[in-house]
Parts: structure tokens; sequence; C-alpha cells
């Protein structure tokens, strides 16, 4: 039988957070520990923090933690002030909203700490939970104002030095018939080889553009968002800064702080921090693989496995080349560089040089006064790697809180999965076998109760027959088997007809199933991975932002399912 939900049959009713009852927003519910896919790291940094506390800087759940993360975030010593100036000269080119501008002067206030997420530079904004991963850091640093008293504001960190062009280049939406469409700006020049901030949109863009037209279903906010990504995603635009400039435009005027890493001019900020990987070749590699070591010894996974000799540096060039130390001497591609060589390039041409996946986060908590990282449920388990890397290079290690986790359905869907108290994870498989499930529960209890006496009885007289022709004749014994199986086999399609029959008189519910297994797992994959948050904006309007504010918690170990 299907798991039930945790709910009662009646979807739970959203609660304004200002006080009011929201009557245009229901709320589902899910523990988290029901969906497979979700590892168990995720589970206990969420349901049992004791288990996993030695891998992280504090519960996110505890308020002590806080305090504890945000004193010694304040007492790092930091250059506040150039990298607000640099913060702010990103937006005067984007032109950001004037209170993401306003936040970002924040940053020179001594007090200040930040709540960072960060994304890759995806395609008209990539899946939703880019939108999820944003609007839970403004919350919490909204919670960080409010309940600490301390002056807080939320980082969207663009990881535009990455070269895999083919994460990136896609916008999955769904169309009328809610099929999912992928939406693909092709491969521009430099695409998979350069870092993506500097692979430069082509005309493909504007044929995506169109496709995506073609696509949306159309409503009164499909004019108004189209012409938003035109501006952002045109011929000749860096694929980084078009993100930037889409993802501004919709949360600036929240007070989203989104900082492009690719910046060169707040290289020198980390210079340092590049010089010290070097000249400790191997360390970071090192403690990162035995901290994965002591993750696969507690029955969990290690995300990265760093080769011994790598360095957790690439060099930007042509390309964006890993560096690795060898023999005494750092190789660059097939280039061999003396130590004094390379250090003397990070000096004087900081900009050359980018963080692997195990350096970022340090680099990111040395530019921002960083108190909390909101991560996705895969970016946790590298996160747990670093505790030590931290602790080596004497930057404060953040909390990480995992993100805001969501399925946006329609009160159709919501009522099938409501009145049915159908478990949403049962959608997840591309067929009817929870559907079968759910019309055999709606049979008549007779049915199954005669389709059972049938199966005892049909046992129990071959049983008996069996034991009498064996004593005939021994060899019998395989025919009777035989039989036994063939009036088996013969029952159990009986039942299939009589499941066919009941999905025939129940068309209404069989559609039902389908309109909310293509909202909640387009083509088998969650939805907030799936499907754009631009779809959604065309959807529901720009006002998504704040119906998700109001409607979404941010409390770790629970998926919501909403209707807004």
């Amino acid at each position: 039988m299907l798991p039930q939900s945790d709910v009662s049959a009646s979807a739970i009713r959203g609660t304004d957070i200002r006080g009011g009852d929201s009557p245009d927003t229901a709320r589902l519910p899910i523990d988290i520990r029901r969906f497979p896919w979700i590892r168990p790291l995720a589970v206990d940094h969420a349901h049992d923090y004791g288990r996993v506390a030695d891998f992280f800087a504090g519960d996110p759940a505890s308020p002590h933690a806080w305090r504890d993360v945000i004193g010694r975030t304040q007492r790092h010593p930091r250059n506040r002030a150039a990298i607000a100036e640099i913060v702010q000269a990103q937006q005067r080119r984007r032109g950001a909203a004037a209170e993401a501008i306003a936040a970002a002067g924040q940053l020179r206030n001594a007090e200040t700490v930040a709540v960072v997420t960060g994304q890759q530079a995806g395609l008209f904004g990539g899946p939703l939970f880019t939108l999820l991963k944003a609007l839970t850091a403004l919350r919490l640093a909204e919670r960080v104002r409010t309940e600490q008293q301390v002056p807080a504001v939320a980082v969207f960190w663009v990881d535009a030095e990455d070269h895999d062009w083919d994460e990136v280049k896609s916008c999955g939406v769904l169309d009328a018939e809610l099929n999912v469409r992928q939406i693909s700006a092709g491969a521009p020049p430099g695409a998979n080889e350069q870092p993506v901030a500097r692979v430069r949109l082509d005309d493909a863009v504007t044929t995506a553009l169109a496709e995506l037209e073609a696509a949306l279903p159309p409503t009164e906010f499909t004019a108004p968002l189209l012409a938003g990504l035109r501006d952002a995603y045109r011929p000749g635009a860096g694929m980084a800064d078009a993100f930037g400039r889409w993802l501004e435009g919709v949360l600036g005027p929240h007070g989203l702080i989104v900082y492009d890493a690719s910046d060169p001019a707040a290289k020198p900020l980390a210079a340092p921090l590049f010089a010290a990987e070097l000249e400790h070749p191997g360390r970071t590699a090192a403690l990162a693989t035995a901290a994965g070591a002591t993750l696969e010894a507690r029955g969990y996974h290690a995300q990265v496995t760093p080769h011994p000799d790598s360095v957790a540096l690439f060099h930007l060039n042509d390309a964006r080349e890993p560096i690795r130390h060898a023999d005494g001497a750092f190789v660059i591609g097939e280039r061999q560089q003396s130590p004094a060589a390379l250090a003397e390039d990070v000096r004087q041409h900081p900009e050359r040089f980018s963080p692997n996946v195990l350096l970022r986060p340090l680099v990111q908590d040395t530019l921002f006064p960083t108190v909390c990282y909101v991560a996705g449920p895969n970016e946790l388990a590298y996160l747990a790697q670093l505790g030590r890397v931290y602790e080596a290079f004497g930057i404060p290690m953040p909390l990480m809180q995992q993100r805001a986790s969501a399925t946006l359905v329609d009160s159709n869907a919501m009522r099938f999965l409501s009145r049915h108290d159908f478990p949403l994870e049962a959608l997840r498989a591309q067929d009817e076998a929870a559907l079968n499930e759910l019309l055999q529960s709606q049979l008549p209890p007779s049915i199954d109760a005669s389709m059972q006496d049938a199966l005892r009885s049909v046992e129990e007289r071959m049983a008996q027959l069996a034991a009498e022709v064996t004593r005939l004749d021994a060899t019998l014994e395989g025919a009777a088997r035989s039989t036994l199986s063939r009036m088996q086999d013969d029952l159990k399609k009986l039942h299939g007809k009589i499941i066919q029959a009941a999905k025939r008189k129940n068309e209404t519910l069989r559609r039902q199933y389908h309109h909310a297994q293509a909202q909640a797992f387009p083509g088998g994959h969650p939805q907030e991975r799936e499907v754009g948050g631009a779809y959604f904006l065309n959807k529901y309007g720009f006002t998504l932002v704040d119906r998700l504010s109001e409607a979404l918690p941010v409390e770790m170990g629970t998926h919501w399912v909403l209707t807004i």
C-alpha cells in the first residue's frame, strides 16, 4: 500500500507571517525523510544534528549558534570598504534597484553580517530552486536583524567562473499541456572551454527567447516577463552578467545583493588566500579527503575526492586549467612552473586565478562577513568536508542552512493530494502503479474480499488435489503445481482487468493523477530542479516573490507543497 502523508485529508491552510490568514494559499508539509533521493547527511543535518555536529560550525536551529558565529564573523578582519565598493560598482553597471545598492552599502559597517547563497549562472534565471535559495537567504537575513538585533544582508554569489556550459545552457518550462520543454541557448564561442563569465550570448539566445514565448501558456504576466528577459539575455551579453541582471531585477527590490564572482577587481582581496594555498600544496586536498573518509565511515558519502597532488586553484588563461603539484613544481595544463614564479604571478596578477569547489567557500567568506551559507542538500556534503580546511586558513566557518524546498501546484492538484491523502513522492515514477494502488483502495471491500477468498480456495483445493493425485502417480505433482500457477496467473489477470475497469469508470481520478504528476515530477524529476523560476513568474507574476515569502517556511527538514 502507499505510505500515508503527514497530514489529514484536508491541506493545511497557509498562515500569513504578519498574523492573518492567507485564503489563497494552501500548504502541505512533507518530511524530507520520506524522499528516497535525499541523502542521509542532509536528513541528519535537519533532523538529528548531533550526529553530524563535528562536521559543521553550529546548529542553524540554535539561537546560541547564531550568536556565536556572529561574534566570530564580526571580529574577523576583512576589507569591508573595498568589497562594498566592488559590489556597488557591479550594481551600477547592471542598473540595480536602490534597495540592493543600499544593502551593499551596509557591508561597510563593521557590525554587518551576511547570509550568503549562490548558484551557477543559469539560462533565464535557472531552476526554481535558485529562486528558493535567494528567498531563504533574504528570510534568514531578516531573522538575524529581528532576533539578533544585528545588521544583516543577503548575498547571492553568482558562480561565474565554472566552465561547464552544459549545466547552465538550458531552462525547463511546462507548456499548456504540462509537457516539459527544454529551451537552450546553444553553444556560443568558448562554451565548455572558457569560464561562463567569458561566454557571450549569440543569436541563439534570440531563438531561445522565441521558443520560450511559444512554449509558455500566455498570461497577463507574459509580456513583462519576456521584456525583462530580453533586456538581460541579449546577443553580446555575457552569460553571467545576463543572469545577474535578471536575478537582480526580480529580487533587487527586496534587498538581495547579487555578486559576480568573476570580477577581477575582487581578486586582490583573495590573493593572500591563493598564496597560502600555493605555499601548502596538497594540504586542502588532504584535509578534505580525510573528512570524506570520516563521512564514509559513518555511513554518509564523500562528495569530493581530490587527487593528492591537486591544488585548490585554477589558472585562467585561454581556458580554465587545473593546477597540480608534482616533483617540487607546479603543473598548469601541460606547462611546468616553479613555486617562486607562480607565487609572483599570484601577487602581480591574482585575476588569473580561480578557486575550485573546495576553496570557493573560503574565498566567499574572506570577502563577505558570512554567518550562514544557504546550501542545497547536495552542496551540504562537500561543505561537510571543509571544517579543518577553514581552521587551516584561520577563517571562521559559517553555519550551513539547507534552502527552503517546495513544489508549486494548482488548486486541482492540491485537492487531489489532500482528498486522497496521496503521498507526493509516489508521483515520481512515470507510470500508473501508484494510481492502481489508489484505485484498488477505492474498490468496494466485497471485491477485494472475494478475490482473496478465490485465491485461498484455489490454493487449498489444488493442494488437496495434488496430495491425492501423487498417491496415484508421483509424476503428476509437477502438473498439479503448473495448473495452480496458471490459475493464480488467471486470477491476477482478472484483478488487472478489474483495475482497468475501475480506471475507465474513474477517468476523472486518472486525469487528476496525471495532472498532479506532470506538475510535481515533470519527466520524473523533482519540479524545483526541472522547471525554471521564469515559468512560475509567468504564471503568478512578480508578486510570486512576496507570496512565497509569506507562505514558505524556511525551517529545515520539511518540503512544502504549495498552492499560491
